[in-house]
């Protein structure tokens, strides 16, 4: 098996150019051009060689060598075909890496996981595209894809949200739904002049380490992340209000009042304030089964 050969600006634009490839803006793509960046994040994805490992946006396949050099298999799913010929030139030497061109949120990851691991868990590693991160994290938990761990690129403010505790301004839906499927850390961050091009924003790696089981128990899950996105929607307004004006919810306003005052709360509570435990007893007052 070859060593690595991609990592560094001057082999990135040597790749690009012989393909005269031509960035697109609407996949996002940002390629990460900083070898030292990239061992911190194999590092950190704990990659072995008996695992299978799911890159979603490979670009020309930098991270995929790494990757490939360490796991017993990497799944390699990108959507630009444009990118194809590339990856199948750089990633030539390597005969435990599959290519598939295809929008990721179109996949049928579950069946992907029992096809090419026989449906053990797959570690997921990827610099992802900042405009599509939340819906690609939130689809690998919520279709319950059997995963060890998510290790990914993401935008700093994003990964800050997804670690962050009640009270603080980045406290959403986003930090709950993260922290009742997995465990987040942040591994490092990560400064524009690490990628090619450079993005406007800096950029940070975070690992989520799969629960097997959720940290809270709840009657309904599905209604609990309805009752979590009707109270950060409206982030000004009361827990009661926004649940009472959700579309989602069909709540009357006397269930909602004797439900939080149930949970131990005063009528006038925000959302932004209550713990994913809370949010979970919420969810269970509400419940009718």
């Amino acid at each position: 098996m070859k060593e690595p050969t991609l990592g560094n600006p001057q082999e990135t634009i040597a790749v690009l150019q012989k393909y005269n490839f031509a960035f697109q803006k609407k996949f996002g793509q940002n390629f990460l051009i900083d070898p030292r960046v990239l061992e911190k994040i194999i590092k950190a994805a704990e990659v072995t060689e008996d695992d299978c490992v799911l890159e979603i946006g490979p670009g020309i396949g930098t991270m995929t060598q790494h990757l490939a050099c360490a796991a017993k298999k990497v799944i390699a799913v990108e959507i630009d075909r444009a990118l194809i010929p590339i990856l199948q030139d750089t990633l030539s030497g390597w005969e435990n890496v599959k290519i598939i061109n295809e929008d990721v949120m179109k996949v049928d990851l579950a069946k992907l996981a029992e096809e090419e691991n026989g449906g053990k868990p797959l570690k997921v590693v990827a610099n992802l595209p900042y405009y599509i991160t939340t819906p690609i994290i939130m689809g690998l938990f919520e279709t319950h894809v059997p995963l060890k761990s998510i290790t990914v690129m993401v935008q700093k403010e994003v990964a800050d949200r997804m670690q962050v505790g009640p009270g603080t301004k980045d406290y959403g839906a986003l930090s709950l739904a993260v922290q009742y499927y997995a465990k987040p850390y942040i591994v490092a961050n990560v400064p524009p002049n690490c990628f090619m091009p450079r993005p406007k924003v800096g950029s940070a790696v975070i690992r989520l380490e799969r629960y097997e089981e959720p940290p809270v128990k709840v009657k309904d899950e599905k209604l609990m992340f309805r009752i979590i996105r009707a109270s950060f929607n409206q982030r000004r307004k009361t827990l009661a209000n926004g649940l009472k004006n959700s579309a989602e919810l069909d709540f009357t306003k006397e269930e909602i009042a004797e439900a939080i005052a149930a949970i131990g709360k005063e009528p006038g509570v925000r959302g932004e304030t209550l713990t994913l435990e809370e949010f979970a007893r919420l969810a269970d007052e509400l419940c009718r089964d």
